[in-house]
């Protein structure tokens, strides 16, 4: 009950302090233009770009997880044997399509 007193009490605080700055907080002239002086950007906002770190991440993560599952995996392996191969021949496959879509997307090549 103790925790839940000390919540509601900053929680009463905050909101207190927020109506008291509030009306004070009044912009001026200068911090109320938009963002780079109010010139006109150069493309639209919501034109498409291409987030290159996007493709090096998917790379990256397959290549961890790769990684991550392999080595307990080879301690299954032996009490497992062959069904164990072939969840991680499936694994693989899996990951294996990561990469080449990654590879077809470009991300091998330095720009």
């Amino acid at each position: 009950m103790l925790t839940f007193g000390i919540i509601l009490g900053w929680a009463v605080l905050s909101v207190l302090f927020a109506l008291a700055v509030l009306p004070k907080a009044h912009a001026t002239a200068p911090q109320a233009m938009p963002f780079l002086g109010g010139g006109t950007p150069d493309t639209h906002a919501w034109q498409r770009f291409h987030f290159r770190p996007y493709t090096m991440s998917l790379l990256f993560v397959a290549f961890e997880m790769e990684m991550m599952f392999m080595y307990p995996w080879a301690v299954v392996f032996v009490e497992e044997g062959i069904k164990a191969l072939a969840e991680m021949g499936m694994f693989l496959t899996i990951l294996s399509v990561g990469i080449l879509y990654g590879w077809r997307e470009g991300i091998f090549r330095w720009e």
